[in-house]
């Protein structure tokens, strides 16, 4: 390693100074490459450039020669200098890039523990949540119907009887879109807007459910999470009552949650149903007996549903003299919630292995 210089100052001509600069630029070239790391090298530049270094002596002793000899110590002085910085920044680039793959390679996660052969994956919880569902419906004469995620205002709001400033806009939080007019385009917050859609398309009778993906700005809690899968149900055919709706409720009920658990209606609100109802099932915990789950009254709450509007029938030009419907619609998060008793939401978005590998 070159050494600093020391304090003793020596004079020396042209020609010993030449000869001196050649030999501290052998040497400190070799100081330069023999470092093996970026701490190394910091210190191989500090000797060979710094204030103490043998340079620096150099510089102070051209200032002693004539000025046509210090022209030429001097720029052959700077040239040595320039030769050693770039040599110093090109060995810090290949140290540096040493470095970092080093490190990378310390931090790598080694994934070949689990033999693939050995655990294979499977469809989430709400995926197979959803196509047990549908499969009930279907085998009570549904069809499965599908819609855009992004919506218009019209087909989220309106057609559903919540014209701009209806204060039932305030039972959803929704995510608007930068597309179009302010609060024209947004993520749609229910399924709604797939049964406007089945409607419009005036092949009556309709007898449909309509599963996807739903955005509301809630905050994630117990029995919230901001994106979620909805479920909604849509029947319209001629002498539809109300009875019809209570029944189609149960009958789910019974087929996907098993004879045990049952199902009750109580009075609501919904813009788009008139009457309304909120309807709830049979505790899946306690099975009816009373728990923390059900604040001991033996009975959660699942979704809600109703007798279609007039208002809704008219806005897709259906006579509501003639043809009448309900529509019903429950999160399928809540369902897998309930039948298989997990207490908090947030554990099937949180793709802990340990719980998704018990479904």
């Amino acid at each position: 390693m070159i050494m600093e210089n020391s304090t003793v100052e020596r004079s020396r001509g042209k020609d010993g100074l030449l000869d001196e600069l050649s030999q501290v630029e052998e040497e400190a070239s070799r100081a330069i490459a023999r470092a093996t790391s970026s701490k190394a090298l910091a210190e191989a530049a500090t000797l060979v450039l710094g204030k103490r270094s043998a340079l620096s002596a150099i510089h102070r002793e051209v200032a002693s020669l004539e000025p046509e000899e210090r022209k030429e110590v001097g720029q052959r002085l700077n040239e040595v200098r320039e030769r050693l910085d770039e040599l110093v920044t090109q060995k810090r680039e290949v140290l540096s890039a040493r470095e970092r793959e080093e490190q990378i390679e310390a931090e790598r996660m080694d994934l070949t523990e689990i033999t693939p052969s050995l655990l294979r994956g499977h469809l989430h919880l709400v995926t197979l949540t959803q196509m047990e569902l549908e499969d009930v419906f279907v085998g009570m004469g549904y069809q499965v119907a599908e819609g855009p995620e992004v919506e218009t205002d019209w087909y989220n709001f309106e057609a559903l009887n919540m014209p701009p400033d209806h204060p039932a806009r305030g039972m959803w939080d929704t995510f608007y879109l930068d597309a179009g007019e302010p609060e024209s385009v947004l993520l749609r917050t229910h399924t709604s807007p797939v049964q406007i859609r089945l409607m419009l398309e005036g092949r009556l009778p309709i007898y449909a459910v309509a599963p996807g993906k739903c955005y509301r700005r809630d905050t994630a809690d117990a029995r919230h999470i901001p994106v979620f899968h909805q479920i909604e149900g849509l029947v319209v055919d001629e002498g539809i009552t109300f009875g019809d709706l209570a029944g189609t409720i149960e009958t789910f009920t019974t087929a996907y949650f098993g004879p045990q658990i049952h199902s009750r209606l109580r009075p609501s609100y919904f813009p788009f149903t008139e009457p309304s109802a909120e309807f709830e099932i049979t505790c899946t915990i306690c099975t009816g007996r009373g728990c923390r789950t059900c604040s001991d009254t033996g009975w959660v709450e699942l979704g809600g549903c109703g007798m279609v509007d007039p208002a809704v029938f008219s806005a897709v030009g259906i006579d509501s003299e003639r043809w009448s419907g309900f529509a019903f619609g429950f999160g399928i998060e809540r369902c897998a919630q309930m039948r298989h008793q997990i207490a908090d939401l947030r554990a099937l978005i949180e793709n802990d292995i340990r719980f998704l590998e018990q479904f």
